[in-house]
């Protein structure tokens, strides 16, 4: 694995430099990248304005399985982008996510970290919806599903949402610019902005607090030193928000 991916680059001899972050795609391949998000920032913010104006993503609730569809092809369709600009400079999908566990230890204690995130993430979205509020953006309670076939759609596009979004945010653009600034704190801010910016279609108030929770699983891939904690928390969330706490509390239908 070549050092400059795995950001661990240091000099040889008495005098050793401090470990310098490198690149893991061309700034080429990153530019094309935002021009990708500027452009589907600009159609969520024309779907939310026609949603405002009486329009809407889906015209009526039964389109909402292609709808998910849809989602999940963009998402590994980004995620693929993303993989061939690090593959062209010699990284691996492995190496960006941070490695496998390597036993069933390692797993459970990921899980039991990962429960407790959930739990901060949650209380802290709550918080931010209070503090912020909803603000003149059209419900999203249309694109929810409601029968067990719209729910297993769901659940795909929940893990695969979780996988390819902590993939390429918390991965791809984190890395990224962690290399270009050589500072956390950069890297973790820009990549929530980016990752706001990509749900735009939900409102402007949604993009804040999305931005900052997206924020928060930056922090914790850079405290794990891996993405595979924020995947399985992401993909619970989107799980949970999306149906099983409708279930819960009798709000489905």
């Amino acid at each position: 694995m070549p050092s400059e991916i795995v950001g661990a680059d240091t000099l040889s001899g008495p005098m050793q430099a401090e470990p310098k972050h490198q690149l893991v795609a061309s700034l080429r391949h990153s530019v094309v990248f935002l021009a990708i998000v500027a452009a589907v920032t600009l159609a969520g913010f024309a779907a939310q304005n026609r949603q405002v104006a009486g329009g809407g993503l889906v015209e009526s609730h039964t389109n909402v399985i292609p709808l998910y569809v849809s989602a999940i092809v963009m998402n590994w369709l980004l995620t693929l982008f993303a993989w061939k600009g690090i593959r062209a400079r010699g990284g691996s999908a492995a190496a960006l996510i941070g490695g496998r566990w390597g036993s069933a230890r390692e797993l459970l204690r990921d899980l039991g970290i990962a429960a407790l995130f959930w739990g901060a993430f949650v209380a802290t979205g709550w918080g931010l919806h209070g503090l912020i509020g909803e603000g003149h953006e059209k419900s999203m309670d249309i694109l929810l599903p409601r029968t067990m076939l719209e729910v297993a759609v769901w659940i795909g596009t929940s893990v695969s949402a979780g996988f390819c979004e902590e993939f390429v945010f918390r991965g791809y653009v984190q890395r990224q610019l962690l290399g270009l600034s050589q500072r956390a704190s950069v890297a973790i801010v820009g990549q929530g902005l980016v990752f706001g910016a990509m749900h735009a279609y939900q409102g402007r108030r949604a993009l804040v607090t999305i931005s900052i929770l997206g924020m928060m699983l930056a922090g914790l891939a850079a405290w794990r030193t891996t993405s595979r904690v924020a995947v399985v928390a992401h993909g619970w969330q989107d799980v949970w928000a999306g149906w099983l706490s409708r279930v819960l509390m009798g709000r489905v239908g």
